[in-house]
């Protein structure tokens, strides 16, 4: 009997867990506190398209029941301490004759530490403060917002990344605070209506990712936030899945020859469509094929030339209508993942951006990768290997169109070094609340046949989870990084930085660029 309800906890925790990073937290959680998520999924037939996130959980018997179980990302089930405290929202406003429900959590990040391998010696920091809203209105209405407001001093490979961007990597432009440091505000939002029961309908302003593996050459959250629509529907009993996405788009360039001093500056927008398809059709597979589009820039006036074309929702109609190498940067792409086991995960992405032509190479990339669970029979123990390869101009327009890079406010879309040979290893332990993850990167970034290469060593973090309804944490980690090419320059090509934090760890943050 017991080991029944375990089961029954179990499939109850994994769809509640789903269903609350769909609609309660838009955004993609932090990478290593979803892998328990993902070995669940892994060890059974889930209904959940995991190639495209946030996941979407379509409506079914149980899903009324999930949404009142409010039990988000209770994954450590089998730690008695959940039953007595730190283990739901702060604030809740739930009448049990009504059927709107709100949650309210705060969002933090207070973080300090030194780089012990920096020439000027100078504490680091990062002070966040902001909020967390999210709710329900019946079975089908579902909506989510954070806001923070940051002040960072960072290591100094990250500060130049800051400077020469004008942005925070992944968080918004800044202004200058104190002497050597940077004020943002970070803010995103969305609703979900689900219109049918095979269809959702998304609205907001966040960021999408679409890959089964850290990276991603398709779609990434690596930049900044963008406003969004997402429109998808499910056929085949749950096994087709299909999705749209339009964007709006930023380069941080004036929109404008002529700018007035006396108002804020306005940036020159772009368009951009995805489409991508999910199949499932065994237990044991899932295939993608994924289309990118990025529309024409805004003229001097930031007015847009966009054609009915632009909404053409279906999958590699514009690549066939203007080609990879037209006047509207096209990018497409595919992606499988097999389950050897229930614990072991194979993963295959490909892009293409460029034919070859006119003497030119062809430009696209390729990843592979594997995950395993359990590794050793310790449970709750997870291990991925991961090698990227991107061709050099990957990602870039063409030179008469440069203004429609694969970019949103100075960074990737998709890759976040843009392009090079990459060699990735991540771990991840958890036991009850404490947890240990390790990752290990080694990028090499040829140009002109010049190898320039860095390793960015060692990123380390060990801590305790206070809070999983929001995954508030507290950790001590390190980040070693040696860095060895000509084009950029710090105080210091290598970091050591040593750090404690208090952190609600919400969003991906890719500093291993």
């Amino acid at each position: 009997m017991r080991a029944k309800k375990n089961i029954g906890h179990t499939v109850l925790l994994v769809l509640a867990m789903c269903s609350a990073r769909a609609q309660f937290y838009n955004l993609p959680s932090d990478y290593f506190f979803s892998r328990l998520t993902e070995r669940q999924l892994a060890a059974r037939d889930s209904a959940i398209h995991t190639g495209i996130q946030p996941y979407i959980v379509f409506f079914s018997p149980l899903y009324a029941h999930v949404a009142d179980s409010h039990k988000v990302f209770k994954y450590i089930h089998e730690d008695p301490g959940l039953d007595l405290a730190f283990y739901d929202h702060t604030v809740k406003v739930e009448p049990r004759t009504e059927k709107l429900k709100l949650r309210f959590d705060p969002m933090v990040n207070f973080e300090g530490g030194r780089d012990l391998a920096a020439k000027t010696k100078r504490t680091l920091y990062t002070n966040t403060r902001g909020i967390i809203a999210s709710g329900s209105v019946g079975d089908r209405f579902y909506f989510e917002t954070m806001f923070s407001e940051n002040q960072s001093v960072f290591p100094d490979y990250v500060s130049v990344v800051a400077k020469n961007q004008l942005v925070v990597p992944g968080q918004g432009r800044w202004k200058t605070f104190k002497t050597n440091g940077y004020d943002y505000a970070f803010a995103s939002g969305f609703f979900s209506v689900q219109l049918h029961k095979n269809v959702n309908l998304q609205m907001g302003h966040g960021k999408q990712k679409i890959g089964y593996g850290y990276r991603s050459l398709l779609l990434s959250d690596n930049a900044f936030n963008y406003p969004f629509v997402r429109a998808s529907v499910q056929a085949w009993k749950g096994k087709i899945q299909y999705s749209t996405i339009y964007a709006s788009l930023m380069n941080l360039t004036s929109a404008s020859v002529k700018r007035n001093p006396n108002v804020e500056r306005l940036f020159q927008k772009k368009a951009a469509a995805f489409q991508y398809l999910s199949v499932h059709p065994t237990p044991w597979l899932y295939v993608g094929l994924f289309q990118g589009m990025i529309w024409e820039a805004g003229d001097s006036r930031n007015k847009q030339n966009i054609t009915w074309q632009y909404a053409n929702p279906v999958l590699f109609a514009n690549s066939l209508v203007y080609g990879l190498d037209g006047k509207n940067n096209v990018l497409i792409g595919g992606e499988t993942q097999i389950r050897l086991s229930k614990t072991t995960q194979v993963y295959v992405q490909g892009m293409l951006d460029k034919m070859a032509k006119n003497g030119a190479k062809r430009e696209g990339g390729v990843q592979c990768g594997v995950k395993l669970y359990d590794v050793f029979s310790v449970k709750n123990l997870f291990v991925q290997l991961e090698y990227n390869s991107v061709s050099f101009g990957s990602y870039a327009a063409p030179l008469s169109y440069s203004t429609q890079g694969y970019t949103h406010y100075n960074q990737y879309l998709a890759y976040t070094p843009g392009y090079g040979k990459e060699l990735l290893f991540l771990a991840d332990y958890r036991y009850h609340r404490l947890f240990v993850n390790v990752k290990y990167s080694y990028l090499e970034n040829p140009v002109d046949k010049t190898p320039i290469a860095f390793t960015n060593g060692i990123q380390g973090r060990v801590g305790y989870l206070i809070n999983p309804a929001y995954n508030l944490n507290v950790c001590l980690g390190v980040n070693y990084r040696n860095q060895n090419f000509y084009n950029f320059k710090t105080l210091n090509n290598e970091t050591g930085y040593v750090f404690i934090g208090l952190r609600t760890s919400i969003y991906n943050l890719y500093y291993d660029f």
